[in-house]
């Protein structure tokens, strides 16, 4: 038999690296973070518990991708969804609802993310990350941004404080009281993207400037 070539062996690394993501989402989503361990998500994924930290040098960084893949993926979804639109506003408010979206669906994977963000390790420099970046500085610049490398963090840092308020414990905020917030914020109309069932919190009225 022949050895196989480069491309396929690359191509095989690229699913087994994508299974162990996906399972992490899946068991970390079902259990959450203490109670999965990598050999656990190595099993889910069919594959040889070394090859996880062949690719990944601990759970947090490995979940961090997970997520960031999830989220990648979610926004990928909600932009090119269908009827496809080409328009900045449209899409601005599809991703601001995709990622409230995932803070809604997936709150305990969302706030053990979270939760990791914030300790030492900070922000995980990977591929996953860095596809999610691409999308969101994609949006901005559709939405007609003059300056993405100043207004790209700043959109990721009103949503990721929009995830932690959804998810603070004790004291959650609404939802759709949020959601109008960035909305204002952004002056996008409530209607487009995915609205809530019914108008905008207490009648909040957008900017259409």
């Amino acid at each position: 038999m022949s050895p196989r070539s480069a491309s396929v062996n690359e191509e095989l690394r690229r699913r087994s690296r994508e299974r162990l993501l996906q399972a992490t989402v899946d068991l970390v989503a079902e259990r959450g973070y203490e109670a999965t361990t990598l050999g656990d998500i190595a099993d889910r994924a069919g594959a040889a518990r070394g090859l996880v930290s062949y690719y990944f040098p601990g759970k947090r960084q490995l979940l961090q991708s997970a997520v960031h893949r999830l989220m990648h993926l979610t926004l990928d979804a909600a932009l090119e969804r269908e009827p496809r639109s080409d328009d900045g506003r449209e899409r601005l408010a599809r991703a601001v609802d995709a990622i409230l979206g995932l803070a809604r669906d997936e709150p305990l994977l969302m706030r053990t993310h979270m939760a990791g963000i914030l300790q030492a390790e900070g922000f995980v420099q990977c591929p996953e990350q860095q596809r999610l970046a691409e999308l969101l500085r994609d949006t901005v610049a559709r939405y007609g941004s003059a300056d993405v490398d100043t207004d790209y963090p700043l959109l990721r840092a009103l949503l990721m404080g929009a995830v932690v308020a959804v998810l603070l414990p004790g004291a959650p905020m609404p939802l759709a009281r949020l959601r109008a917030e960035l909305f204002q914020r952004y002056g996008l109309e409530w209607e487009l993207g995915v609205p809530p069932d019914g108008g905008p919190p207490g009648g909040t009225l957008t900017s259409k400037g």
